[in-house]
């Protein structure tokens, strides 16, 4: 990537940044990795991909624990399913008067997963039998996951799931993954504000644009484990208890290894 080169203190930076933030737990694997069976720990790995959109991590750790409290394991996908008011009910009691862009949508979001496990059960036999390529396909059935060429949301969902320890269940022995590597708000801003697209209107480059950049720039500067880059940069810049998530992790971003680049530190 012609970027690193040009900017080797930089990419420098964004190296050690992936160093101290490769192993900080990923929000939905968090709770869902510690879950019982292997169906539960795929099913509830799904919903929570789909429902982390325009919500901080705080907020969702609310939420997502509050749904796990009420509705444990195969509640999730067995019969009769919640009736919307209790749905709703734990995103009151979670996020109170939070906005939230999917709140709306929430019922039936959680639905439409509990379907999808119905149709395809059991999981661990959907995902032994399907390629990286069909997982995405199939995937496309669950409300809100996405069906444009480009779905963020399936290829972190198919991560979460195939990936080694921390980042995914290990639900493979396949270290390549035919995929594109989760395009999170954090990669995202990271290319804009100080990255490769910083002289470029980062915002209005195409999709496709963007994931290929998202893919060199991990590749580049974590080449054994791009996907571990794609993790750490998750969580650049995004909204913590009471600052940004890097900042809270850093020391006041004392300790952050882009303290030099970032408008944002408080270094």
């Amino acid at each position: 990537m012609r970027w690193v080169q040009d900017f080797p203190l930089e990419a420098r930076a964004a190296s050690l940044f992936v160093e101290t933030f490769k192993n900080v737990p990923d929000p939905v694997l968090f709770y869902t990795s510690s879950l019982s069976s292997n169906e539960g720990k795929i099913a509830w790995t799904l919903l929570g991909t789909v429902l982390f959109q325009g919500i901080s991590y705080p907020s969702f750790d609310k939420l997502f624990s509050g749904l796990l409290e009420k509705f444990p394991g195969n509640k999730l996908w067995e019969l009769p399913v919640p009736r919307g008011k209790e749905l709703e009910q734990v995103v009151e009691e979670t996020l109170g008067k939070t906005c939230w862009q999917l709140k709306e949508h929430f019922a039936g979001i959680f639905w439409s997963v509990g379907y999808f496990v119905r149709k395809h059960f059991p999981l661990t036999e959907w995902i032994s039998t399907r390629t990286p390529k069909e997982l995405w396909r199939d995937l496309g059935e669950i409300y809100f996951m996405g069906k444009k060429a480009y779905r963020p949301k399936a290829n972190a969902a198919i991560y979460r799931l195939l990936s080694c320890t921390p980042y995914g269940l290990g639900f493979s022995t396949d270290l390549e993954l035919d995929l594109p590597l989760p395009l999170t708000m954090g990669i995202r801003r990271y290319l804009a504000f100080m990255g490769p697209a910083k002289e470029e209107n980062f915002s209005e480059m195409s999709q496709g644009s963007k994931q290929k950049m998202a893919d060199d720039f991990f590749s580049a500067i974590s080449k054994n484990a791009p996907i571990a880059a794609a993790h750490a940069f998750q969580f650049f810049l995004e909204y913590g208890k009471t600052k940004y998530l890097c900042c809270e992790y850093t020391d006041n971003c004392k300790k952050c290894p882009l303290q030099n680049y970032c408008k944002e530190s408080e270094g």
